[in-house]
């Protein structure tokens, strides 16, 4: 299990050295299984897997990604590419899933055009305008898909009619091709994202333009996904780790949880009551709809009810076991935001090694 660890064979490069609270430790073999688990299921369902790394930040992982069958990944800001490439990662395509807006960003999306396959998205013809000035000049097409909201009320078209519209836009502008149709649903709410879809679909194709992705997205709805003869590709993300929030949505089982938080009790005030070592600054203050700040493991009855940037409350209705010094297991109420806090990760490799990683991509938030 994840939190079973002698930190005596913690390796450091090559230096042997013990690892400090608080940590967050990787189970390394159950995220080759979700990993695996998750492409054998969307390509029984007909569709092509792009994964969204800004779970893991990882090169290695986004290479095994693509080693189990990914089409290309995922990323979230121009930052994330950069790392990746830099630190070698074996990705050569990737998808930008965000508006790249202002010339020091578009000139980076233009550098990293000339190293990779790249594709990105828009959603208003000012981005388009843009990535237009910025590529028109370049001897390769830049492919944007048109983003659409369909539900969950962040970027993209709020109609049909709307990406049809901006899809010709894109066609019709210098340096420019059109990349499909994108969209992250809300959790529960595919159906009625792939309505929106199909009907885009069927509006874009009446002009005489063809769509050749398709492209959604989200954990919470992958074991549910499927094509509808519609949606060609699936970028899901926090399934390599998963976490507290997927397990309360019955998505994942805790064995599932690749990634735990390891921290250390320093403080018992009152029976019922202790602080450990890990707050905000590790586990993020996202609750997601949920009670508590993540799962105690092998303690029911034991609740992080409260976080500073630097404590975690720990509280139960009755007397804890729990002493000064003792190490808990914690499963984080959000693994992706986890990732974006700590510099590196303990790694428990599948033959029971332990190694350290330095988180690729982390705070690269531009």
């Amino acid at each position: 299990m994840p939190g079973d660890v002698d930190v005596n064979k913690i390796v450091r490069g090559s230096v042997k050295a013990p690892i400090e609270t608080p940590y967050a430790l990787l189970d390394l073999a159950v995220a080759q299984r979700n990993i695996e688990r998750a492409q054998a299921h969307l390509q029984s369902k007909g569709l092509a897997v792009r994964p969204h790394i800004k779970t893991h930040k990882l090169g290695r992982l986004a290479s095994a990604q693509m080693e189990a069958g990914a089409v290309g990944i995922t990323c979230q800001k121009i930052g994330e590419v950069e790392a990746l490439l830099d630190a070698g990662a074996a990705v050569t395509d990737v998808f930008l899933s965000y508006p790249a807006v202002g010339p020091a960003k578009l000139e980076r999306l233009r550098r990293l055009a000339r190293r990779i396959r790249l594709s990105t998205v828009a959603d208003d013809i000012a981005v388009v305008r843009g990535l237009s000035s910025a590529f028109a000049a370049e001897p390769d097409r830049l492919a944007v898909l048109v983003e659409c909201d369909t539900g969950a009320c962040r970027c993209g078209v709020q109609s049909p009619d709307s990406a049809r519209d901006l899809a010709l836009g894109i066609a019709n502008s210098p340096g420019l091709s059109f990349g499909g149709l994108m969209t992250y649903p809300a959790a529960g709410q595919a159906a009625r994202a792939t309505e929106f879809l199909a009907t885009a679909k069927a509006f874009i194709e009446e002009t005489g333009l063809s769509v050749p992705v398709v492209s959604s997205g989200g954990t919470p709805d992958l074991w549910n996904a499927a094509s509808g003869g519609t949606i060609t590709e699936y970028r899901p993300g926090t399934y390599v780790y998963n976490d507290r929030s997927l397990v309360s949505r019955g998505v994942a089982t805790e064995q599932d949880c690749a990634l735990r938080v390891i921290a250390t009790v320093v403080s018992r005030p009152t029976p019922r009551r202790a602080i450990i070592d890990a707050g905000s600054k590790v586990l993020t203050s996202d609750l997601l709809g949920m009670d508590g700040h993540g799962t105690v493991v092998g303690h029911p009855g034991i609740k992080i009810d409260q976080l500073s940037e630097e404590h975690g409350r720990l509280v139960s209705e009755g007397t804890m076991s729990l002493c000064i010094g003792d190490e808990v297991e914690i499963i984080p109420n959000h693994a992706c935001v986890v990732s974006n806090m700590l510099d590196e990760l303990c790694v428990r490799m599948p033959d029971g090694a332990y190694e350290t990683w330095p988180i690729t991509a982390r705070g690269r938030v531009s």
